[in-house]
């Protein structure tokens, strides 16, 4: 039987009544064509000292103290069900709201990101910027080997501190996300792997034209997924190729577009322990993709390919993310982070 032809849930007690009144018609015509209580009749007469002539009312009574058994239970299971629908809507409630709070402490997280970022360009920098300048002034002057040595070391500390600051902030804040968009930025990150990593083939493939995201925070999120993504890459394989595919897409259930996002890459040693898969990393970005309302999976394929795949709905905009707060006399406020 297929699924059309199961009637639906609605139709079930009309269904049973029906056969309930059907079957007692059916009682009704065999009884009266067979003279049934005569018959009875006359058999509990012939075994009277076992008053069987009082059964039926026996049975009458039996049939209504069932049906009270019958309501009673129904008006418990009533009570139940009324009861867990309650808890659902309470621990749907509250999952909302642990959602939305998730979704705040991401953004809080990246505008913390980006200070630091800009504390380390305008201070740090600028004083490395100055030590450096000093530093190659003494060089320049200096009246001795020793102390054109020591300034030039202080250089070449300076220039390696400038360059990991420089990474930190690469790390914290990627560069040109907020100017040229996200598929942009994917490039330019790509093509640093591709120089790390000059034997694998990496391969990018995005949507034309304009950027998918709908938002800073989604297009964060999937620049921090890549950049997880590509650490582990470089960090447990050996790849041969590397496949970025991103793209936007509706889905078949849900409302609003989503963001699909797949990083497949080979050459992966497949660990047997399911419990060494769940790194930190993964762990990370399995918590900020389930905070924006959206899944990841992360698993082994056939042929020693790793395959890592996200889906991102891009309807939503955290620049005002507010979460109803339950006071001790149970009226919802609402709070922004």
């Amino acid at each position: 039987m297929t699924a059309a032809q199961n009637p639906p849930p609605a139709a079930l007690p009309m269904v049973d009544l029906l056969v309930l009144a059907v079957a007692t018609l059916a009682f009704a015509l065999v009884s009266a064509a067979t003279d049934l209580s005569g018959s009875f009749a006359a058999w509990a007469l012939a075994h009277e000292e076992y008053n069987l002539d009082e059964l039926p009312l026996i049975m009458i009574f039996l049939a209504v103290a069932m049906a009270w058994f019958s309501w009673r239970r129904m008006m418990e299971a009533r009570a139940e069900i009324s009861r867990r629908l309650r808890a659902e809507a309470i621990l749907k409630q509250t999952l909302e709201q642990n959602r939305r709070l998730a979704q705040a402490h991401v953004r809080v997280q990246e505008d913390e990101r980006r200070h630091l970022a800009r504390e380390l360009h305008d201070e740090l920098g600028q004083c490395v910027n100055a030590i450096k300048i000093e530093a190659v002034g003494l060089r320049s002057g200096a009246a001795d080997d020793i102390a054109r040595y020591s300034a030039g070391s202080i250089v070449e500390l300076a220039d390696r501190i400038q360059l990991a600051t420089r990474d930190i902030m690469r790390r914290l804040r990627p560069p040109g996300i907020d100017e040229f968009g996200l598929v942009a930025v994917l490039e330019n990150y790509v093509d640093e792997w591709r120089r790390r990593l000059p034997r694998a083939r990496f391969t990018l493939r995005t949507p034309e034209g304009e950027d998918p995201g709908l938002g800073e925070t989604v297009n964060i999120a999937v620049y921090r997924l890549v950049q997880e993504a590509l650490t582990n890459v470089a960090r447990h394989s050996d790849p041969r190729h590397v496949d970025i595919d991103l793209a936007r897409r509706r889905p078949e259930e849900g409302d609003g577009d989503e963001l699909a996002l797949t990083v497949r890459n080979d050459g992966v040693k497949e660990n047997k322990d399911p419990a060494s898969r769940q790194g930190i990393g993964l762990i990370g970005m399995r918590e900020r993709v389930e905070a924006l309302g959206g899944w990841l999976y992360a698993g082994f394929r056939p042929g020693s390919e790793f395959l890592l795949e996200a889906r991102l709905p891009i309807e939503l905009d955290l620049a005002e993310v507010s979460v109803p707060i339950r006071t001790a006399v149970g009226v919802e406020a609402e709070a922004t982070p």
